[in-house]
This record gives structure tokens, C-alpha cells and sequence, in this order.
């Protein structure tokens, strides 16, 4: 019978995940045992995804308030503190906050307007029209903002994300002065030892304040680097890709070993099933919410870890460009077989082939861990592990 199926996500449950726990074994465990369960079978080229929080949670990677205090206070001096272009966030952010407001006395707190880096916006493009303020150049106290645009709570969260960070700092002890401006060297005029908050943009905006006359300059992935006190860190990204676990606790991005975990499911599964799957760890997909205007990755990057067959990027033809062109005369039957044949014929490369145009030029690790988050959600789903089928087939697979 023909195949009437191409690419399948499943979400997969799994035990709650401990500080400890052998995540390989559970891993495979949970996946088999969906397989036997739901009747399906694994097969070459499948994906096995886990979610960067199990991961993190299984090395015990988490750092508290005092930890993240007491090590910007060594880095930084425990001054005055510039800290700039934090995003928006109750969960991302806001621990880390109350752990650089302990470790100093006073934080200029600058933030970007009309929104976030990831898009949480404080403003509409609209309000800032109307106040005919130029965003690119132009430097709001907290005083001259307030008169322009008054109070604004976020769409989703209902929550003055202005009153919200001063509140956290101030009630840490440090003084706090609120700045609105789009422009990294604009800190310089209020303090030279700044912590830059950027994810994506980060090392450029080093490279400014650096070149500007900054004395230190931290980016949240320079703090937490290494363990204060026993604590987890993370060597390559710090702080961040974080995430609130307690009011006093946050849990970092997995370590770099989570690399060899990947390989050892691998390995396991082949062992058990004779399949050459691929296994990546994922965290927040990279794609734009179309009402709040909210690009989703909050992480350093989609994937952390992965095995060698998710390196690179889709090479794939457009099947209505052919339909429409190469057999715009072609229908039924005829038109299947012809485009069978063009994609059984088609290149290693097809960068620059117009057939080409439209698919989606990204990291197969980013397209993947987009579908990962999207099927395994954050919420209370159950499923922090995702197997997905067919994802490398074609119209001609079989």
C-alpha cells in the first residue's frame, strides 16, 4: 500500500526528573516503551529530542541569589552597576535581577524600548509615533517616560515590567535609576562597569562599550561561569538561558557533557533496536508570535547538543514551483512520476536553484527544536521528551 504519511511528532512521558537520575536510561526507557505501547516502530533517521530543562535538571545545574551575588560582586566591583538590555521577564530574568542588585549598591537599570530584544514590548510602535520620540537616538528618564506613556502593563502578564525590576532591586537594598535608550554607549554616561543582558546581539554590544571606554564588561554569559560555593555553572553561556525554579534559585543551560549524553542514546538505541537514530537536546524553538510580536528564543541557541546527522541544513526542492513550471503541463500520474524523478535526481546542493526557492533556509537543529518546543510545550504536558518520524523523508520515500 502507499504511504500516506510523512513527518510524525509525538510527545513522550516520561518520570519527573531528578538531580541524579540516569537521563540515558530513562530516555530510552520512555521511548521504547511508547513504541510498544502505541504500536509503532523506531526507524533509521528518527529524531529523539529531550528538553534542555531535564537535561539541566539531571546534572543538578542551578545557581541561587547569593551565588550570582557574590560573584558579579567580584567581577564588578559592587558599585554602581549598569545593567542593559535585560528582556522581559518573570521567568528569564527577574531571579538574576535580585541576585546583580545584591551584589552591588547601585544599578542603572537601562532599558530598550518600544520592546525587547525577543519583542515583549513595553510600547507600541503607535504610542511612540504619537509622542514623536525617535527611538534610534533618543534617551528617556524614567520621569520623561512616565509623562509620555504613563503606566503599561504587559498584554500577556498584565504586569508594569518597569515597576516590577525597580521593585526587585530596591528591595535588595541597591539604589536603582531607570534609563530608556536603544544605544549600548549611552550606559557610559551613568557608570563604566556594566552587565550586557543581550542574548543575540551580545557580542557586539561588548564590542561598543569595550571600544566606548568601559572599565569591566560582563554579559550575562560571563557570570556563573564557574561554581561559587559548590553551585552548578555554566562555562560557555553562563547565566544564560536560565529559568526561575524558586524565588531564590534559578536553573542554568546544560553543561557542555550534555553531548556525550546524546551519543550515549544513540549508541543504546542502535544497541537495542538496530536503528541509527539522531538525538538532540532542544530549549525554546526560534519562531514569532503574530499578536504579541514575541520571538521565542529566549536561549543562547535552539540545541546545545546534537549528534552528527542534525549538522547542516535542508536540501530540498519546492514541489509547487515544479508543479507550477518544470510540469506546468503535467497532471495525475504524469505529474507524480516527473516530480519523483526531479527529486531523485536532485543535487547534493541546491543553493541557487530556483526549484530550491522558499524552503526554509535554516539549521535543521533550529527547524527541529522549533517542532520539539512546539509539541512538548511548557506547561503541565508531561511530555518533556519528543520522537519524531519521517522528518527526512520525501515524496518518494516509501
Amino acid at each position: 500500500m502507499e504511504r500516506r504519511v510523512g513527518t510524525v511528532s509525538r510527545g513522550i512521558r516520561c518520570p519527573i526528573i531528578r538531580e541524579g537520575d540516569n537521563l540515558v536510561d530513562i530516555a530510552v526507557e520512555s521511548v521504547l516503551g511508547a513504541a510498544e505501547s502505541e504500536g509503532f516502530e523506531l526507524r533509521d533517521r528518527d529524531v529523539i529530542a529531550l528538553t534542555e530543562s531535564i537535561v539541566a535538571r539531571s546534572q543538578g545545574n542551578y545557581v541561587s541569589v547569593d551565588d550570582i551575588a557574590e560573584d558579579v560582586k567580584n567581577k564588578l566591583g559592587g558599585e554602581t552597576v549598569g545593567v542593559i538590555f535585560p528582556i522581559l521577564s518573570r521567568n528569564r530574568f527577574a531571579i538574576n535581577l535580585k541576585g546583580i542588585a545584591r551584589g552591588c549598591k547601585k544599578v542603572v537599570l537601562m532599558l530598550s524600548y518600544p520592546s525587547d530584544e525577543v519583542g515583549n514590548a513595553l510600547l507600541t510602535w503607535d504610542q511612540i509615533d504619537e509622542a514623536g520620540v525617535n527611538p534610534y537616538s533618543d534617551v528617556l528618564s524614567l520621569e520623561k517616560y512616565r509623562e509620555l506613556f504613563g503606566y503599561n502593563k504587559h498584554e500577556f502578564t498584565g504586569v508594569d515590567y518597569i515597576e516590577y525590576y525597580s521593585d526587585i532591586i530596591k528591595e535588595e537594598g541597591a539604589e536603582v535609576q531607570v534609563v530608556f535608550a536603544n544605544q549600548a554607549k549611552t550606559i557610559l554616561d551613568y557608570t563604566d562597569c556594566i552587565i550586557n543582558c543581550d542574548i543575540h546581539t551580545r557580542k557586539r554590544t561588548k564590542r561598543i562599550l569595550l571600544a566606548g571606554g568601559a572599565k569591566v564588561v560582563c554579559g550575562l554569559d560571563d557570570i556563573m561561569t564557574e561554581s561559587i560555593n559548590g553551585s552548578g555553572y555554566n562555562a560557555s553561556y553562563g547565566l544564560l538561558g536560565s529559568n526561575k525554579s524558586t524565588e531564590n534559585k534559578v536553573k542554568l543551560f546544560p553543561r557542555e557533557e550534555c553531548k556525550a549524553l546524546v551519543l550515549e542514546i544513540q549508541e543504546q538505541i542502535l544497541s537495542r533496536t538496530g536503528k541509527h537514530v539522531e538525538v538532540m537536546v532542544y530549549g525554546d524553538g526560534a519562531f514569532k508570535d503574530p499578536q504579541g510580536k514575541i520571538w521565542e528564543l529566549a536561549d543562547p541557541v535552539v540545541s546545545p547538543a546534537f549528534t552528527d546527522g542534525l549538522i547542516g541544513t535542508p536540501n530540498e526542492l519546492k514541489l509547487k514551483y515544479l508543479a507550477d513550471n518544470d510540469f506546468a503541463s503535467l497532471s495525475g500520474e504524469a505529474l507524480k512520476n516527473a516530480i519523483s524523478e526531479s527529486i531523485k535526481a536532485k543535487q547534493s546542493n541546491l543553493v541557487g536553484n530556483m526549484a530550491s526557492q522558499g524552503t526554509t533556509p535554516r539549521q535543521l537543529t533550529d527547524l527541529i527544536g522549533s517542532l520539539c518546543d512546539l509539541t512538548s510545550g511548557s506547561g503541565d504536558k508531561g511530555t518533556p521528551i519528543v520522537l519524531i518520524q519521517g522528518y527526512f523523508d520525501n515524496y518518494t520515500t516509501a
